[in-house]
Formats: structure tokens, C-alpha cells, sequence
């Protein structure tokens, strides 16, 4: 089930005007363009920013997400006719045949459930074709980013045309490591109305992550810094092996 931040539809219409700073998006462009894809699976699409980033340069993109108010939110942006967007998540998709699957931001963290994160990593892993890979990044339990998550920290007045200002905040609610709870605030001025979104984020060690893809047959390849969070963070670049050349090479070989 989608957070209200995704999920509500008065919150989804301005999700994108109360974060508009989408910068995190330049690592995962620069990796599409290095591992040269031409079609993308963007789990947790969202308003569908990247999977549109994407589509800009020509790749073909699939968008999934389960919140029906945020695809909603991504249909109607210019540019999404050339997109399939699926309301969904990447346990039960359709037959895809794709050079990259990504879940950017908060996308991997927000899938809390065991189960859940280990049919999800199986449905990118049957979505890549072989020599394929899945790019996401969770963030480092050490650094406790949740200690920050306070309305000191994150208190902000945002003037958003056609709905007014808008205060938002967050506060902490839980932390049950791994588990990590927070609650959004938003504060419409026009008619007074006050909406809440509670997240819950799993804050997974990097060899459990790793231990999990290697399950699941994957690669991994590399575990990289994130270049607007340095330090906090772990990119996970894994690949579904191209059995196929290994076959081949091993043949030559002989």
C-alpha cells in the first residue's frame, strides 16, 4: 500500500513542487547512459520525473508504481504518452525484456516487507534480459540519517500556484531498527485543511543486500558512493549474467 504522500490525491497533485531539487536523478542518468540502455523498468515511478528524464533522451521506459494518484500525476504530464505506465509493483509484472531496472530515492527502503523485497528483486531479475541490470540505492544504517528527521530540520512554507502555501514538516515516530517510522505534517492555508502521511523505511546492512541479490542469481558489480549524499549511502549496480557469452567463452576456451 502507498504512503499518503503518494497515494492522496491532493498530495500527489503537489508531491513534485514540495521536492522540486531532483538532483539525486543525475547519478542514475549518467548510469543509464554508461550501461547504454534503451529500455528502462523505473520501479516506484512515482509522478513518473526520471522515467520522463529518460523518455527525454529517447529510451524506451516502463513506469510501475502502486500508487494509483501518482501515476494519475504522471499521465498527465507532457511528454507521458511515450511511456507505459503500469499502477503495480514489481512483483506481478507483465513480460519485460529490459536493459535496466532502477528504484531511485527512498523506492528500495520503502519496500519494508522480507517477502515483499524478495519477490520484488525476482521480478526485476525476470524483467532484465540476461546481461541486464538493477540499480538502487539504500541508505547506510550508520550514519542514522533519521536523527535529523525532526520539524526543526525540515520545517518549510511552499508557495505551490493554483493551491496556496502550503507548511510541511516531519517528525520521527519509531525507530525499531530496522525499521525507522516518520510522519509527514501538510498545512493547507487556503482552507485550512491538514494532511498526514506516515513511511516506514528499512535500513538494510550492505552485505544483506548483497546476500540477497547473489540469492537471486545477480552480479553485483560495484557498490558506489551517492554524489549528492557522499558517504551515506550504498548504489548497488548488479547484473543478470548473459549466460550465453559464458557458454560461448567457455567453448573458445576449450
Amino acid at each position: 500500500m502507498a504512503d499518503d504522500c503518494f497515494g492522496h490525491p491532493r498530495l500527489a497533485a503537489i508531491y513534485d513542487q514540495l521536492d522540486p531539487d531532483r538532483s539525486d536523478l543525475d547519478a542514475y542518468l549518467r548510469m543509464a547512459q554508461e550501461l547504454r540502455a534503451r529500455q528502462v523498468l523505473d520501479i516506484g515511478c512515482g509522478t513518473g520525473v526520471f522515467a520522463l528524464l529518460l523518455a527525454g533522451r529517447g529510451v524506451d521506459v516502463v513506469g510501475v508504481d502502486p500508487a494509483q494518484a501518482s501515476v494519475d500525476v504522471a499521465r498527465a504530464k507532457p511528454g507521458s504518452a511515450r511511456i507505459r505506465w503500469i499502477c503495480g509493483d514489481a512483483t506481478a509484472l507483465p513480460p519485460l525484456q529490459v536493459d535496466l531496472a532502477t528504484m531511485t530515492a527512498n523506492v528500495a527502503q520503502e519496500i519494508v516487507d522480507p517477502d515483499t523485497w524478495q519477490k520484488t528483486l525476482q521480478g526485476a531479475y525476470d524483467a532484465l534480459r540476461p546481461g541486464g541490470h538493477l540499480v538502487f540505492e539504500t541508505r547506510d544504517p550508520a550514519r542514522r540519517a533519521w536523527e535529523a528527521w525532526t520539524r526543526e530540520h525540515s520545517y518549510h512554507v511552499t508557495q505551490i500556484p493554483g493551491t496556496g502555501s502550503v507548511e510541511s514538516w516531519v517528525q520521527l515516530i519509531d525507530v525499531s531498527r530496522p525499521l525507522v517510522t516518520f510522519r509527514w505534517t501538510y498545512a493547507f492555508a487556503a482552507n485550512g485543511q491538514v494532511l498526514t502521511s506516515d513511511s516506514t523505511l528499512r535500513f538494510r546492512e550492505r552485505d544483506e543486500v548483497e546476500t540477497d541479490l547473489v540469492a537471486h542469481g545477480y552480479v553485483v558489480h560495484d557498490v558506489r558512493d551517492a554524489p549528492d549524499r557522499p558517504g551515506r549511502e550504498f548504489v548497488f549496480l548488479a547484473q543478470r549474467p548473459d549466460l550465453s557469452v559464458q557458454d560461448t567463452r567457455t567453448v573458445d576456451e576449450s
